[in-house]
């Protein structure tokens, strides 16, 4: 199965259709399935306080705090928990993580989350992630809308988000708790519609590999 946004042709991106795990291609990085090897480079890269700031968890102090979280992920996204992908680029090494969580097959939605090392921020790697896991959602699993969360006061988030076509709805309060205490939650869409018009949609991506079988929607099984 392959579904293409756009056309990849490049030397990189041939060579990377051989990396083990490979979901999507980009014309610079790729999404794959982590592995228990990817550790001490996610144990690195998320042991940096500004790459958790805002987050629920982190960060790091542990290499075993990695290694806890890659043994998960096997069963979450074959029981549609979380479908969590590691960003890497032409080397194979991983510059961060993006996922979908709260997939609902009949409502065609999903959450996307991500997070990239720090030295990456600016580089142009989130768009780049962003429009392949939008090519995958709104590819094999035939979502209408891709939602996104960001803290209130991480504008750099909101910014980004609104930068790639996401449209801000609102602020839902006291939506999650975070370091013990409860916490406002900026939510964000993206519909199918919104993707088509957007800057995600003209990058070239390539799905190579389907997704499990409990993402995507029955009549979509063989």
């Amino acid at each position: 199965m392959e579904f293409m946004s756009g056309v990849i042709d490049t030397p990189v991106a041939q060579r990377r259709a051989l990396t083990a795990g490979t979901l999507v291609q980009g014309p610079s990085l790729i999404l794959r399935y982590p592995r228990a090897a990817d550790a001490p480079a996610l144990f690195a890269l998320a042991s940096d306080p500004e790459v958790t700031r805002f987050f629920s968890w982190g960060p790091y102090r542990e290499l075993r705090e990695a290694e806890s979280w890659l043994a998960t992920l096997p069963e979450r996204r074959e029981r549609a928990v979380a479908l969590e992908l590691a960003v890497a680029d032409g080397d194979d090494r991983p510059l961060g993580i993006i996922l979908l969580n709260e997939l609902s097959l009949r409502d065609r939605r999903a959450v996307v989350g991500t997070w990239l090392g720090r030295a990456h921020w600016g580089t142009g790697a989130n768009t780049e992630a962003k429009a392949m896991i939008a090519g995958l959602a709104f590819g094999p699993p035939a979502l209408e809308r891709l939602g996104a969360y960001a803290n209130p006061d991480n504008t750099r988030s909101e910014r980004a988000l609104e930068k790639l076509g996401f449209r801000r709805e609102g602020v839902l309060r006291a939506f999650h708790r975070h370091r013990d205490a409860p916490r406002d939650v900026a939510v964000f869409s993206m519909l199918r519609a919104d993707w088509q018009a957007s800057v995600l949609a003209t990058v070239p991506v390539l799905v190579t590999r389907e997704v499990p079988d409990a993402w995507r929607p029955a009549t979509a099984r063989s």
